[in-house]
């Protein structure tokens, strides 16, 4: 399965958050599932923790490495097709990384790993 991490569960998967589902740890620990964190997902994360509204054990690029890296996943970047199938997504959610996150699902043709059921509106693949 190719699967692309949420970034709370980027989060809860590195933290060992018992709010991970044991389903989406499972999921992610397969060593037959491509595991990929979309560079948005780093954007995210440094704009969260340039504001002060995370708290890392370690400096964002030590962390990213120690825990996307270390972990055997992948980066997904950004393509400009992702970027323009963001306009024709319908408005069921209005976060910019969400939207960003289902546009590379969409044509990525991935499984998104989150909780978040404002997803299913898009008719994506979602695992939790």
């Amino acid at each position: 399965m190719r699967l692309l991490l949420d970034t709370h569960t980027v989060l809860w998967f590195a933290m060992g958050d018992t709010a991970l589902s044991a389903k989406a740890r499972a999921h992610a620990l397969d060593p037959a599932s491509e595991v990929l964190v979309s560079h948005v997902t780093a954007w995210e994360l440094a704009i969260k923790t340039g504001l002060g509204k995370l708290k890392l054990d370690r400096e964002l690029p030590r962390w990213l490495e120690r825990n996307v890296s270390g972990n055997g996943f992948s980066y997904l970047p950004i393509a400009l097709a992702h970027t323009l199938a963001v306009a024709r997504l319908p408005h069921h959610h209005g976060d910019p990384f969400d939207r960003l996150l289902i546009a590379q699902c969409e044509i990525e043709r991935l499984t998104l790993v989150s909780r978040d059921p404002s997803f299913d509106a898009y008719g994506i693949k979602r695992v939790w």
